[in-house]
């Protein structure tokens, strides 16, 4: 299973877990719910069911979207060093159930769930889903946001979505984008002016319902998959706003298409290592604009018909797919038009 799991080595996440792995950050996942995988189980916090049909706290997952999505972000595996491990193992998860096995959600269980997640002192709110919004869901992104909460979402994906939805497209989310074994754009992961980061997408293992795996292509493995990084950075820097952390991914994300951020890649493929060991200068830094409020990121997921038979968003509801991510300044727009695969993570001193 682990050697299966092509993103680890893609991410160097065992360089990476020599600086953190994630402890002290408690990630939310309003999904499916999460059921009790033995790779994942110690790193499960008791949740909620928002609608009817759970076991009560958010534990259970008929669908197995969810569990994959939780074991993407926080998997410990097991002592003799197989089964899944996902991007921050020390990181915990809140399970909210709140979109039913092979259907859709909606606006008002998504902001109950974000409503919860804030309450319960989430660090990150991961969303694997996209979907039309409502007055109590925008208030309740807001909220998070400025509560310090980060909000990864998924873009969605190709061909049933044709732009960003909601809420990645959210100011102030970090909006993710898919990449293939390659490092290319994904051609599942939809394209836009709110992708913030990319992400690897495509034939991504993971947990699933039962003590199983599964594999699954779609924007929501990226989405899991950066909210994990988010994780990582917030371990190793507990004092940074989460418009800091967000500025810190993207800063030292590898630039990919044409220079500097476009709609494909946003600001490029998320570096691990160089999150977590760069010298970052904050938002502003240098800038005319040095001590203006924080510019932010945008927020987006989608639906994956590859993964497991996931509906399409539909004008009433919202459906898990499959990515995530991020935020930036002026200073990062600089970095990230100059460094390219191979190049040093920026350093500068300040």
């Amino acid at each position: 299973m682990r050697s299966d799991q092509w993103h680890l080595h893609y991410l160097n996440i065992h360089t990476a877990h020599k600086f953190t792995q994630g402890d002290g950050v408690t990630v939310a996942v309003p999904d499916t719910g999460v059921s009790p995988h033995p790779d994942i189980l110690k790193n499960i916090f008791p949740g909620i069911d928002i609608i009817p049909g759970g076991s009560g706290n958010g534990q259970r997952d008929k669908d197995s979207h969810g569990t994959s999505m939780a074991g993407l972000i926080a998997a410990h595996g097991q002592d003799d060093g197989t089964g899944a491990l996902g991007i921050a193992p020390q990181a915990k998860i809140l399970p909210i159930y709140d979109i039913p096995a092979g259907g859709s959600g909606h606006p008002e269980t998504l902001a109950q769930s974000i409503e919860y997640a804030i309450a319960q002192g989430a660090d990150i709110i991961s969303i694997s889903s996209i979907g039309s919004t409502s007055p109590r869901l925008i208030r309740a992104v807001q909220t998070a946001l400025a509560s310090n909460v980060i909000v990864v979402a998924a873009a969605g994906n190709r061909p049933v979505d044709t732009r960003v939805g909601y809420p990645a497209s959210e100011e102030g989310v970090i909006a993710v984008g898919g990449v293939d074994h390659l490092g290319m754009r994904a051609a599942v992961s939809v394209t836009g002016p709110e992708i913030d980061v990319v992400a690897p997408a495509v034939d991504i293992y993971s947990t699933s319902t039962y003590g199983k795996y599964r594999k699954s292509t779609g924007t929501s493995n990226s989405t899991a998959i950066v909210a994990g990084a988010v994780a990582l950075i917030r371990s190793k820097y507990p004092d940074l706003a989460a418009s800091e952390v967000a500025h810190r991914l993207t800063a030292t994300a590898i630039d990919k298409g044409p220079p500097g951020r476009d709609d494909e890649y946003g600001y490029g493929v998320i570096d691990l290592v160089a999150a977590l060991t760069a010298d970052v200068p904050p938002l502003g830094f240098g800038s005319a604009t040095a001590g203006a409020p924080a510019s932010t990121a945008s927020i987006t997921a989608a639906a994956d018909p590859a993964d497991g038979g996931d509906g399409a968003a539909t004008a009433r509801g919202l459906v898990t797919l499959g990515v995530i991510v991020a935020a930036g300044g002026t200073w990062a727009l600089v970095s990230r038009r100059r460094r390219h695969s191979g190049d040093p993570p920026p350093r500068i001193s300040r």
